[in-house]
């Protein structure tokens, strides 16, 4: 049963083998971590982007065996999906008017529909700011940063 939630930056921590970020994911029961599949998406157009903009041939090999290592990365991992009750929550999120970005909100909104907690790198994200509405995002989304 899902009940964690990576953001993008502990996904590219994990597929570069960060010790920390490795080690908790492996002490996760299989299936209680997932990826939200806003955080594929995000993972993925970094590795197609960089496919386009590869130079030369040895560029798209290296490019297109990172897109390979990336979907094998991917793989093992439960995707929480950007449903009906996602968007419902993404839509009180933009209401509140945080200072964070769309992708992050989305995120967010992925972990409260599914109530799950969500792990992000960047805690500031979702911590600065004076807005009312962080207090009560910090109070739903029970944290677990890779700090």
């Amino acid at each position: 049963m899902l009940q964690f939630v990576i953001d993008t930056d502990h996904l590219t921590l994990l597929g570069y083998g960060h010790p920390l970020v490795t080690h908790r994911c492996a002490m996760k029961v299989p299936g209680a971590l997932g990826l939200p599949v806003v955080t594929v998406e995000e993972h993925l157009r970094g590795r197609l982007s960089a496919i386009v903009q590869a130079k030369d041939g040895v560029g798209r090999m290296l490019q297109y065996s990172l897109l390979e290592r990336s979907l094998r990365l991917i793989h093992p991992y439960p995707i929480a999906p950007f449903d009906p009750l996602a968007e419902d929550q993404f839509q009180i999120l933009r209401a509140m008017r945080l200072r964070i970005g769309t992708r992050d909100q989305k995120i967010a909104a992925i972990a409260l529909a599914n109530n799950v907690i969500l792990c992000y790198a960047q805690q500031a994200r979702f911590r600065s700011g004076s807005r009312p509405g962080y207090r009560r995002l910090v109070r739903v989304i029970r944290t677990h940063g890779a700090s």
